[in-house]
């Protein structure tokens, strides 16, 4: 791939909304980097020097628990940016970051993207304005582990994935195709394995999701009700 072209920079939230001038600019200051699956893009406590651009590929982001297990915070994938906190704070990195599949993504050093944002304000608001929202969305994921029974939490997940592939307007029938494994599901949901394939089976009776191999096809009006249950 070559350097990117604006639209792949307008693919990212954290870039959407720059003029075509700051985003050439940022490809300027891109560096390629590929990644087998199984190899490490860094782990947690590394200095945060820099924050990667997913093109393609997939990686998980996790955290060791003290008794030695994994807990998966979230798969990202082609579109989604990783290590972003780095760009504002440089502090050492929360989590370990593996890719499960063949990756490729974009480098960009946080020296110089803050020397970017420095001569151009559009940069820092849009920086502003994207984490404001990931804080956001990280109110409601505690909210769900804090306030909400593991089927409405598992609802609200599927829900969350499918705005994340959407956007705002989630077809009322959508077709999801869940690329972890329920041991992976079940560490992102804070239960256990046969916990949720417990409240899987409650959605399945209910209708809310239907299964047909490794897709699920998902009625929102009915993850919806799910995720928001009347007491």
């Amino acid at each position: 791939m070559q350097t990117p072209r604006p639209a792949f920079w307008r693919s990212f939230d954290l870039f959407a909304g720059l003029s075509a001038e700051a985003l050439a600019r940022l490809s300027a200051i891109a560096v390629r980097r590929d990644w087998q699956a199984g190899e490490v893009l860094f782990q947690r406590g590394d200095p945060g020097t820099h924050m990667v651009a997913l093109a393609e590929g997939r990686v998980k982001l996790t955290l060791l628990t003290p008794q030695g297990r994994e807990l998966i915070l979230r798969h990202a994938e082609g579109g989604d940016t990783l290590g972003e906190f780095a760009l504002m704070d440089g502090e050492p990195r929360s989590a370990a970051a593996t890719a499960v599949a063949p990756t490729l993504g974009w480098l960009l050093d946080g020296r110089r993207f803050a020397a970017l944002a420095e001569s151009d304000p559009a940069v820092g608001i849009a920086a502003a304005r994207y984490f404001c929202r990931r804080l956001r969305e990280t109110t409601d994921q505690l909210e769900s582990i804090a306030l909400y029974q593991l089927e409405a939490r598992l609802a609200r997940f599927f829900l969350f994935t499918l705005r994340q592939i959407h956007g705002a307007e989630v077809p009322a029938q959508a077709v999801l195709r869940l690329e972890i494994s329920q041991g992976e599901l079940a560490s992102v949901l804070g239960a256990s394995r046969p916990k949720v394939n417990r409240a899987l089976q409650a959605l399945l009776e209910t209708a809310a999701l239907r299964r047909e191999g490794d897709v699920f096809l998902c009625d929102v009006s009915r993850l919806a009700e799910a995720a928001d249950p009347v007491e």
